[in-house]
C-alpha cells in the first residue's frame, strides 16, 4: 500500500536525506512526476543530423510487508529523429527493492522493456527483462553511488535484433545553499554484450534548482553530456532540462 503521511518541508528527512537531496537519488522513497527534454545537436557517423526526445517518466514508492518498493515507469516521446520518424518508444518499468543502511542505501529488483513503440523504427520490437541493482551513499552534501540495469530479450519479432544490454548509471551530485546542487548528468555507459562494444559513454555535468511554488515543491535541472563512443550512429553531445515534480510523504 502506498504512505500516506503529511508532507515533510524541505528541510526535513526523506529517508535519512533532505529533500533535495532525495530528488537526485534514484534510490529514494520518493514519489515524483517529470517532464524531460533531450536534444541531441549532432550526430556521429551522419552528417546534418538532429534530434528531440520528451521522457515522462513516474516513480511511485510502496510497501509489500516490511520491504520498501519503488516502482518507476519511463514513456519516450520522440518529437525529432534523424530519419524524420516521430512518436512513442518502448517503455521502460522497474522495480527496486531499497534497504536503509546507515551510510545510505542500497537496492536491488528487475527492469522490463515494453515494445510500446507506435513505429517499428522507433522501438526494439522486443519484450526484455533482467536484475537492476545499485547504491547510493551520503557523506553530509555528498551524494555519490552506482545504478546499473540489465536487460535480455525474451519475446518478440524474431526477425529484429536480440536485446542483450547492461546500462550503467554513476552518481555524483553535491548540495549547494539556497537549495541548488551540482553534480554529473543522468550519463548512462550502455554495454551491448552481442556486440561486445560500448554503445554509448557519455560524460556531463548538471545543475539543479529546487523550488516551491506554494506547498508544490518543483526541481529544475540542466545538464551537457558529451558521447565519447563514436563507432556507431549515435549522438555526439545532448542538452537534458527535466522539470520534477515532487510529492514527499
Amino acid at each position: 500500500m502506498l504512505i500516506t503521511q503529511p508532507a515533510l518541508s524541505d528541510e526535513s528527512p526523506q529517508g535519512g536525506q533532505s529533500l533535495d537531496q532525495a530528488a537526485n537519488d534514484p534510490t529514494a522513497s520518493l514519489m515524483s512526476v517529470q517532464v524531460q527534454n533531450l536534444y541531441s545537436g549532432n550526430f556521429h557517423n551522419l552528417d546534418n543530423a538532429s534530434s528531440n526526445t520528451v521522457l515522462l517518466r513516474s516513480a511511485v514508492p510502496f510497501k509489500t510487508g516490511d520491504l520498501n518498493h519503488i516502482a518507476r515507469v519511463t514513456v519516450p516521446y520522440f518529437t525529432k529523429t534523424p530519419s524524420s520518424e516521430n512518436g512513442f518508444g518502448d517503455s521502460v518499468l522497474f522495480d527496486l527493492i531499497a534497504i536503509d543502511e546507515s551510510w545510505g542505501r542500497w537496492g536491488v529488483g528487475a527492469v522490463l522493456l515494453v515494445p510500446t513503440a507506435s513505429k517499428e523504427e522507433l522501438g526494439a520490437d522486443k519484450w526484455a527483462l533482467g536484475p537492476a541493482f545499485g547504491f547510493t551513499a551520503r557523506d553530509h552534501k555528498l551524494l555519490f553511488g552506482l545504478f546499473n540495469q540489465n536487460l535480455l530479450s525474451f519475446a518478440g519479432d524474431d526477425n529484429r535484433p536480440d536485446v542483450n544490454i547492461s546500462i550503467i548509471q554513476p552518481i555524483l551530485n553535491y548540495s549547494l545553499p539556497n537549495k541548488w546542487s551540482v553534480g554529473v548528468s543522468e550519463m548512462t555507459l550502455t554495454y551491448d554484450w552481442d556486440k561486445s562494444d560500448w554503445l554509448s559513454l557519455p560524460l556531463g555535468a548538471k545543475i539543479a534548482k529546487m523550488h516551491r511554488f506554494g506547498k508544490q515543491p518543483v526541481q529544475f535541472t540542466g545538464s551537457y553530456e558529451r558521447n565519447y563512443q563514436d563507432d556507431y550512429v549515435v549522438p555526439e553531445w545532448t542538452l537534458n532540462f527535466i522539470v520534477k515534480f515532487l510529492f514527499p510523504v
